[in-house]
């Protein structure tokens, strides 16, 4: 299979391509990207399954199987906690600052949450373009995919990628029949 798992890699690193050279509101980039190897899929299996033990989330429990299965993970994160200043109300808030304020007020309480929000609603628009080009990229070169909010979950648990508020995962295989497909 090694074959396989370089051809994996390298699609990898063009997805990261993909997700970066997406477009992006008012052209300004806030995405993060870490391309999870094999020899870490284990750390991230097991913050998913932590996560998912700790929440009665038994969805995350299956997730982590797939991870430990797959030849990497593309995980691609947002900073969506910041502000465009375009006050236009998508976050559920009148105003950018009033979401900013709200921001500041939940860290503060300590809670931990899958996702760090409220998020700007143009960030996350952002988010799910890149993460679809991602996709897009791993089906033109035929290796199997699945987006997975789970393994953004235990990315961001783990710190990757970066300082990013909202992540998900797109682990990626190589094999005789997808790893996705009988879950």
């Amino acid at each position: 299979m090694f074959i396989e798992s370089e051809a994996v890699e390298i699609v990898a690193k063009l997805m990261a391509v993909s997700a970066r050279t997406a477009p992006k509101s008012k052209g300004s980039d806030v995405i993060e990207i870490k391309i999870v190897s094999k020899d870490e899929l284990g750390a991230l299996a097991a913050s998913m399954r932590s996560f998912g033990e700790e929440n009665n989330l038994n969805f995350f429990l299956r997730d982590a199987g797939n991870i430990e299965k797959s030849d990497c993970c593309v995980i691609i994160g947002v900073k969506g906690d910041g502000s465009l200043g375009l006050n236009c109300g998508g976050c559920g808030f009148p105003t950018c600052s009033g979401m900013l304020r709200e921001q500041k007020a939940i860290r503060n309480t300590g809670r931990d949450t899958a996702f760090h929000g409220p998020n700007c609603v143009l960030r996350q628009a952002d988010l799910g373009i890149a993460v679809g080009s991602a996709a897009k990229t791993a089906s033109i070169h035929n290796i199997d995919n699945r987006i997975m909010f789970s393994a953004g979950v235990g990315a961001l648990k783990l710190g990757w990628p970066g300082d990013c508020t909202v992540a998900y995962g797109i682990p990626l295989s190589a094999s005789g029949k997808s790893i996705f497909f009988d879950r």
